[in-house]
């Protein structure tokens, strides 16, 4: 947020895709809950019938916000633990023998699908894409059509290059072929509508975090008929589907996040998009040679909350990001994997990027400012220019 009584912010936060600022509206809904409201929703007095109707309350206000019935709502820890248990549910009550996904998935679908294909539960196979990270539906199909009794999950937006699916499409082949839909809209939740009566998914996922909720709370929606094995056992909450006393005050702020998200969604759209134009015009105009990774610049094919940006190989890379939080500019980053033994992204080791090359990325929000933006281009800028003297 900016400084009124200075030009430069007292930080300039583009790590929106990480985690968002909370809302005040929704830290305000929330105060009671961590007060007043202090009855466990399982307990049969008062207050703790109280409690439980604020859940059933968010639960229906996420519900219909997302086009569901209430009983298709789970709340759950986070995104996370939702893709997880579509993952594993699905395999394990509804005897699936492959998945399909690709590798460009959040680890958090990647890593419980390897898991169970390295116990030999699944067969895993991963759709091919192009070098931007834009994937073969044709590929998708003749996957399909060659395995049966198949998990399908491929994500509405990537989380580090914001590369766009068009998980409409997606679905209507995996429903020609039974197969069973995850998509992960963690990235994308909040910042488009989404109406699972006009998508042909099974799963999909919420974290309220990403769209300035609290942490720690999420929600899985589940297509009715598709209910699968929990996770967690040791308790009858969530309707036996996921055990352990609710996150209450986290749940209702989730509800009034997604409320506030979906009823203000042109307004903040517009003005994200407008800041993320103004990063890549002033970016492309004050460092030589910059590039975008995959689809981040192509405004109808990618995630306007998010611009993977690549910079030209200097000495400054291994430490630019630290550079830049000396410099008061919040981001994050990425490589391409040269070895099996380097950290790295996954991501753009998959599309090949140049490992000598640094990315950032910058990932906004509707409490963004033009201003900000023209600082972090200053100081990255500035951060290069200094090498090159």
């Amino acid at each position: 947020m900016t400084n009124p009584a200075s030009s430069a912010p007292a930080f300039a936060y583009f790590d929106n895709a990480a985690t968002t600022p909370l809302d005040p509206e929704v830290l305000e809904a929330m105060l009671p809950f961590l007060s007043q409201h202090y009855g466990n929703p399982s307990s049969l007095h008062g207050p703790g019938r109280q409690v439980r109707a604020a859940i059933e309350n968010a639960r229906k206000t996420v519900a219909h916000l997302v086009g569901a019935a209430p009983a298709e709502i789970t709340f759950t820890s986070g995104g996370t633990e939702a893709d997880n248990y579509a993952a594993f549910g699905s395999v394990r009550t509804l005897g699936l023998k492959h998945a399909i996904t690709s590798p460009l998935e959040h680890h958090a679908v990647l890593h419980p699908l390897q898991a169970m294909a390295k116990t030999g539960e699944i067969e895993l196979h991963y759709v091919r894409h192009d070098a931007q990270g834009s994937l073969d539906l044709v590929h998708l199909e003749e996957l399909l059509a060659a395995h049966s009794l198949t998990f399908v999950s491929l994500m509405h937006a990537n989380n580090e290059i914001g590369n766009l699916n068009n998980i409409e499409a997606i679905g209507n082949i995996c429903a020609q072929f039974d197969a069973v839909f995850h998509t992960d809209t963690v990235q994308t939740m909040g910042h488009y509508r989404h109406d699972v009566q006009k998508l042909r998914n099974h799963f999909l996922v919420g974290s309220a975090h990403k769209f300035h909720g609290p942490k720690g709370v999420g929600f899985l929606y589940t297509r009715y008929g598709f209910q699968v094995s929990p996770l967690i056992y040791g308790g009858s909450q969530e309707r036996n589907v996921r055990s352990g006393t609710e996150n209450v005050y986290g749940i209702v702020g989730l509800a009034k996040a997604l409320e506030i998200a979906v009823r203000d969604l042109g307004t903040h759209q517009a003005h994200v998009q407008g800041l993320k134009d103004r990063f890549i015009a002033k970016l492309s105009a004050e460092i030589d040679d910059v590039q975008f990774n995959g689809c981040s610049a192509v405004a109808d094919k990618s995630l306007y909350t998010v611009l993977s940006v690549s910079l030209p190989p200097s000495p400054i890379s291994e430490m630019l990001l630290f550079n830049l939080d000396i410099s008061k500019v919040a981001a994050s980053g990425g490589s391409a994997c040269t070895s099996g033994a380097q950290a790295g992204s996954h991501v753009l080791d998959a599309l090949g990027c140049d490992p000598d090359r640094a990315t950032v990325r910058f990932s906004m929000s509707k409490m963004n400012t033009a201003a900000e933006v023209d600082y972090a281009v200053a100081q990255l800028a500035k951060l290069y220019r200094r090498v090159a003297v």
